[in-house]
């Protein structure tokens, strides 16, 4: 069973930083397209970044394009995803997702992110 594992997020503080990490599968790594979702309360579920299998350049979401950066670590098969200068309207759960090139789609159960002071 393929299995996505968020952890990272909690309480931040507006302008501070976080790092999530996505724990998976040495197949689902190399083999599936992965990226970042978020929804936030009251909203549909939005892509935050997603990164090719093949390697080629990320894609980001508009709202947080120039502040996030998405990145396989490749030592422990894990997708991170870190966010500077965070806002309150980043508040949202985030989720990892994974996509194979036949549009078959797995996630995780996400994690919580507040921004809030």
């Amino acid at each position: 069973q393929v299995q996505l594992v968020e952890s990272g997020g909690g309480l931040v503080q507006p302008g501070e930083s976080m790092t999530l990490s996505c724990a998976t599968s040495e197949y689902v790594f190399t083999w599936y397209n992965m990226a970042w979702y978020r929804q936030a309360p009251g909203k549909e579920r939005e892509m935050v970044a997603e990164l090719p299998r093949s390697g080629g350049d990320p894609n980001y979401g508009e709202d947080v394009q120039g502040r996030s950066t998405i990145a396989k670590v490749f030592a422990n098969h894990t997708v991170i995803l870190q966010m500077n200068n965070l806002k309150p309207d980043d508040t949202a759960v985030y989720y990892c997702n994974g996509q194979s090139d036949r549009g078959v789609n797995y996630w995780g159960k996400g994690t919580l992110v507040i921004v809030s002071s």
